[in-house]
């Protein structure tokens, strides 16, 4: 019996290293392919080492590949990112000499067929590249994709005309140095290494694309840079590079504000703080003065009680006047202060632009309101004021006769010297107290005469919000 189970277990012994083997090869072919690449062929190595000589890489075959220094130097010229040991790097198999220990190799060139692919790939799907401009020549664009240079023609170039002078034109393109730009790829020939590019075919779809990303970054609260691209009547549009912002009128400054081109104009770099972003409509709320500081912050070290102030009528009403301080900062001149209260009717004595003489009365920081009073001003307190005035307003018009080469003999018009007397005061001392001022209170000074029930309402918009 043990004499006839040798055979059994001498067949076994020869049969199983057998197949062991053959599966052990069908495992390696599996996951590893040992066919010996192609010259032209690009592949993933691992580089081994790197020395003087160049760097080993094993690229998965029975035979280690060979990167010589010359490739690795024509790398750094190019400044591509460098190599190191244990990277995984894209390689071209080279044409083999006979005698080489190793495959030949060459990442650099591995790199730029990378790019060149790329570019056919973006050509057949007509995908938007963007990138910078690096520089430029006669005919047009230059610009980096990936480690290849491309062009872009001046015909495909946007916002170029035709009939720009040469020199025109050469400035254009150069101001265009370092802006980035959306780009088509519409020609690719490795063999004559051309690569061009337009700008035209794909400006749309770039911008709807920036607006789409920019909309999607912004957040309430952040500050951004933009430039001026219109102004409008009740506004002004910043483009944030991407999409455009309305800064409404009211938000251009804490003073007010009745044409937005006396503030800003087309071109201007402005900083601006985002209010609101409506991505479902697309829109972006801006503004201007939040990157100012809110004059009423610290508006009770500037003014106080019984301080005499000079100011302009913005509003008149059948309750008093606003009268602006400073930019940004109005108080309110109640009917009741006015001279000759509660007789006089402010409509009939203040219009906006006059400048008057008032009081503060009363100071209310947190709730951004100032009272005036014109009544409370002395008379000699006015007089002094109008003949400052009236000297100030002489030696302006002297300066600007002497500007225009008019003697300075002549005696002044009688309706300059009616505007000195059209000042302040209903018949010199009316007129005065007339002289309103708005103040940032809403109800009429408790200090105040008495006064028909009309006019102790409260006025319309309180200071600081109108």
């Amino acid at each position: 019996m043990g004499m006839e189970m040798e055979p059994t277990n001498e067949g076994q012994e020869q049969t199983e290293p057998v197949a062991e083997i053959t599966d052990m090869e069908a495992l390696l072919e599996e996951h590893f392919d040992y066919a010996p690449p192609r010259p032209g062929d690009i592949c993933t190595g691992t580089i081994i080492k790197i020395d003087d000589q160049g760097a080993l890489v094993d690229i998965g075959y029975k035979r280690e590949g060979f990167v010589p220094q010359e490739d690795l130097e024509r790398m750094r010229r190019a400044r591509m990112e460098p190599v190191q040991e244990g990277d995984q790097v894209p390689v071209l198999v080279l044409r083999p000499r006979e005698g080489h220990e190793y495959v030949p190799l060459s990442i650099y060139k591995a790199r730029m067929a990378e790019d060149w692919l790329r570019a056919e790939e973006m050509l057949e799907s007509r995908q938007i590249y963007e990138t910078e401009v690096v520089g430029y020549n006669r005919g047009g664009l230059i610009v980096h994709f990936g480690r290849i240079r491309g062009f872009v023609p001046i015909s495909h170039i946007v916002g170029l005309p035709r009939r720009l002078s040469e020199e025109e034109r050469k400035e254009r393109l150069r101001q265009m140095v370092g802006q980035t730009i959306g780009l088509r790829v519409i020609e690719v020939d490795r063999r004559r290494r051309r690569l061009i590019f337009s700008q035209r075919q794909a400006y749309r779809t770039w911008q709807r694309m920036r607006k789409q990303r920019l909309l999607e970054e912004l957040q309430v609260g952040e500050r951004r840079r933009g430039v001026v691209s219109s102004i409008v009547d009740f506004g002004v549009f910043v483009d944030l590079g991407g999409a455009d912002g309305l800064v409404h009128i009211s938000e251009l400054s804490w003073g007010r504000v009745d044409n937005p081109r006396e503030v800003v104009k087309v071109g201007d770099e402005v900083e601006v703080v985002v209010l609101e972003v409506d991505r479902q409509h697309e829109r972006i709320a801006l503004s201007i003065k939040q990157t100012q500081e809110d004059p009423w912050g610290s508006v009770d070290q500037r003014y106080h009680e019984g301080q005499l102030v000079e100011g302009t009528v913005t509003q008149v009403s059948s309750l008093g006047a606003f009268v602006e301080l400073e930019p940004g900062v109005e108080g309110l001149l109640h009917a009741s202060e006015l001279v000759g209260a509660p007789a006089v009717v402010p409509e009939e004595v203040l219009q906006p632009g006059d400048r008057v003489l008032v009081k503060v009365i009363r100071v209310e920081k947190h709730r951004r309101r100032i009272g005036l009073s014109a009544r409370r001003v002395r008379r000699e307190e006015w007089e002094a004021w109008a003949a400052e005035k009236a000297a100030r307003l002489s030696e302006e018009e002297g300066e600007s006769a002497e500007a225009e080469g008019v003697d300075e003999d002549v005696e002044p018009t009688p309706a300059a010297e009616g505007a000195v007397e059209a000042e302040p005061a209903p018949a010199a001392e009316e007129a005065v107290e007339a002289e309103p001022a708005p103040v940032a209170e809403e109800e009429p000074s408790t200090l105040a005469e008495p006064v028909t029930e009309e006019v102790t309402d409260e006025p319309v918009a309180p200071v600081g919000e109108v």
